[in-house]
Order: C-alpha cells, then structure tokens, then sequence
C-alpha cells in the first residue's frame, strides 16, 4: 500500500498495515493531528490520515533524521509548524504513489487537493464537498516501528471496474536499469537494482491485495 511504501522508505523504519479493512459510516478528523485531502475525476473521493502525537512526532523525526538533519535540531512538539509542514509533505508523497498505482493498475486518471493538515483536541467530521452515489467508507490501521497506531480513513464512490481488453500495466521506466542491462554499472549496482525491482513488485502485489480488500 502507498502509506505503508512512502513512509518505509522515507523514514527508512518499518512501517506496517493491519490485515483487515474496517467498513465505518463516516470520515473523521481526529486527535492529535489530522490531515485530509480529495481527488477527484476517475472517481471522487476523500482521504483523512489520523495521527496521534507520538506517531506524527516518530514518523517526523525519523523522516528528518533520514534526511541528515541533525537532532539536536528537530522539534519534539506535534503542535510545532515544522511537524505539520513535514506530515503534509509526506501524504503528499502517499497519494502521489497512490494516483500512480491507480493510473496502471485501472487505466483511468484522478487528481488530488494539496492536503491540509491540523493540530486538533476535537473529533471533527469531515465529508465531500459533492454528491457522491453509494458512497463507501473504510479505515485501515497502521503502526510506526516503534508500535504508535495512526489511522487511514476515505470516503468515495462505490465503484466496479470491469477490464475489456486484456492489457499490461505500463512500467516505470528507470535509468539504472537501462544502463545496467547495457553494461554501464557495476555488478553490486546491478544486484541492488534487482533486489530493489523485487521489493517493488511485492509492494505492487501487497498493493493488489489491498486494493481486492477494498473492493476496487
């Protein structure tokens, strides 16, 4: 799944999702910090990430440390503008990888609001600024390496799918592969460049399955 694939790598921590999906009857902002953002197009929808402070303060600083930022210098507040500014940044990343999951693996084309995140104390509900048919919500779970529990939550059209003509997803096309097939890099380059397409194609099948889960 997207989350669980953009915040391992970017956090370079294991970051996981529970095997099973919660049917939920609305979409919720929650405390410590929650952030939301809609897409739109193939079909609508809304998409809420729930994140208790120690889970936002973990993810945050384990990013940034990634990043090679000292410390000494991070912010130990999830209230603090730097954590929100980062979070943001990271979801964007999220729905980035989703939009692009989305784009090969059902051939149709959404968009996405910048996500807007914030420090609240309160339950707040959230929904659609449109009318959408049969609308479904579902949450999953994740949880930090450090064991913290944050929350994906979204709304959208009840939606089917049904394949017409037997196609192949498109491939990401990559630099380094292209050069390592043609002599260009080194055998320890070429075995981590294997390595790394055999981890994506179990990230797009875990993908798949989530996405059986889900109903779409």
């Amino acid at each position: 799944m997207s989350v669980s694939h953009v915040l391992s790598s970017t956090t370079n921590s294991q970051i996981t999702h529970a095997g099973m999906v919660q049917s939920i009857t609305r979409t919720c902002l929650k405390p410590d910090l929650g952030c939301f953002s809609i897409f739109d197009g193939g079909f609508s929808g809304l998409v809420v990430i729930n994140f208790s402070a120690p889970a936002a303060i973990e993810i945050y600083r384990e990013y940034m440390i990634n990043m090679g930022m000292p410390e000494s210098e991070l912010a130990f507040s999830h209230t603090s503008d730097e954590v929100s500014n980062v979070m943001g940044e990271l979801m964007n990343q999220m729905l980035g990888d989703f939009i692009n999951k989305i784009s090969k693996e059902l051939q149709t084309s959404i968009s996405q609001s910048q996500p807007k995140m914030l420090t609240i104390n309160k339950e707040l509900t959230i929904s659609v600024d449109t009318n959408l048919d049969e609308a479904v919500a579902r949450r999953v779970s994740f949880k930090t390496q450090k064991n913290h529990i944050f929350y994906l939550e979204f709304a959208m059209d009840k939606t089917e799918f049904i394949k017409l003509n037997d196609f192949d997803a498109d491939e990401d096309f990559d630099l380094d592969d292209l050069l390592a097939e043609h002599g260009q890099g080194s055998g320890s380059q070429h075995s981590k460049q294997v390595q790394n397409k055999q981890k994506d194609v179990q990230m797009s099948t875990s993908a798949d399955d989530l996405f059986d889960e889900l109903g779409i």
